[in-house]
């Protein structure tokens, strides 16, 4: 064991888990916005993809085809989510395979 630092190896595990939970507050500060049929619809969600607020352009929508609304609101909270996906990857990524601390 000649070499081996214990000291060294807790202080490095103390500071991959400092940045962890930094890169985890930064992805709960984010506000992403995913949107369909033009900007019609907006969805705001964070990069864990807790949605904060939906916006609808009152010439989305059409009494006669809510279905269209419908498919729009999903439509923009895939790409909210897809946007919060990559942004996880972007923050978390270098952490993967670090079993127990992500």
């Amino acid at each position: 064991m000649a070499g081996f630092n214990m000291q060294g190896l807790m202080r490095q595990a103390q500071q991959m888990q400092q940045k962890i939970k930094e890169a985890q507050e930064e992805l709960e500060q984010m506000e992403l916005i995913g949107s369909a049929g033009s900007g019609l619809v907006k969805v705001t969600v964070n990069g864990k993809k807790v949605i904060s607020f939906v916006n609808i352009d009152p010439k989305a929508v059409d009494t006669e085809d809510m279905e269209m609304l419908e498919d729009l609101i999903i439509a923009a909270i895939n790409d909210a989510y897809s946007q919060a996906d990559e942004a996880y990857k972007e923050k978390m990524g270098a952490f993967e395979g670090i079993g127990g601390l992500v």
